[in-house]
């Protein structure tokens, strides 16, 4: 059992011009979730969601793994890393207002590669691994495997893989259009701390309002789409930051706009 000094530095985070970073801290374990993490991990969550300094979150492991996924020898015993109304790890089922972005190294396998499936924006090292192997366990990914999988994939790829529990080289998941962008091996937390810092440079209120959208309207027709988009962004337009918005990008732009 961990000690209590041991359970506060099992999920760390640190501010950085408007970014925070979130590493799963369990380096000897690969990563592996258990219930202390999910509930640290939701803290973080919940920080980067709270905190107005604060536009987008990118989440990790340390010493080089992503995540294993669940902690097998504590679910032996009973133990679940998932929390009610969350999900596994406390993030896999949360809403979560803000951008977050996974940096991927090593393995992101079982519950591991559905904390990244519920990231908005995937960085991964050229050497890095995703993986659903949870049959090989005789248990299902039921965390986001079987509902996000097929979605982010060709079909029959995601089958494969579910049924297989064959794993996915970054390479190909990025030709796939799962990853976003590919890093040389160490450097994926960089890479997504500067592809965060591109988003953090945005007006907070529109990166929440895109991903509010984007999420409630997933699978309604076209028509639906945009009257649920309407309610949701009802007072976006004519907020006083998309005003300065506007006006800032105006001054800047103005000798494109002028032809100058």
């Amino acid at each position: 059992m961990s000690t209590a000094t041991e359970a506060t530095n099992l999920v760390l985070h640190e501010r950085r011009e408007g970014v925070l970073t979130i590493t799963i801290n369990r380096p000897a374990q690969k990563n592996a979730v258990n219930h202390e993490v999910a509930l640290q991990l939701a803290s973080a969550v919940d920080l980067l969601d709270a905190d107005p300094a604060l536009s987008v979150g990118v989440l990790t492991g340390a010493g080089g793994t992503f995540s294993a996924g669940m902690d097998l020898k504590a679910f032996a015993t009973g133990e679940l890393p998932v929390l009610p109304g969350r999900g596994f790890g406390g993030l896999t089922r949360a809403v979560v207002r803000k951008p977050l972005i996974a940096a991927v190294e090593g393995w992101a396998l079982g519950g591991g590669f559905e904390l990244v499936l519920a990231c908005d924006l995937i960085v991964a090292a050229q050497d890095a691994q995703f993986g659903c192997p949870e049959v090989t366990w005789g248990i299902a990914p039921l965390e986001g495997g079987l509902v996000r999988l097929p979605h982010r994939l060709p079909y029959h790829l995601a089958v494969r893989l579910l049924l297989t529990g064959e794993l996915l080289p970054a390479a190909e998941a990025k030709q796939y259009g799962l990853v976003n962008e590919l890093t040389a091996p160490g450097a994926a937390l960089e890479g997504a701390h500067e592809l965060a810092g591109r988003l953090a440079r945005n007006a907070p209120l529109a990166l929440a309002a895109v991903k509010e959208v984007l999420r409630a309207t997933q699978g309604l027709d076209e028509s639906d789409a945009f009257q649920r988009q309407d309610e949701l962004t009802s007072g976006l337009v004519s907020s006083e930051d998309a005003r300065e918005g506007a006006r800032a990008f105006a001054e800047k732009r103005a000798p494109v706009w002028h032809g100058r």
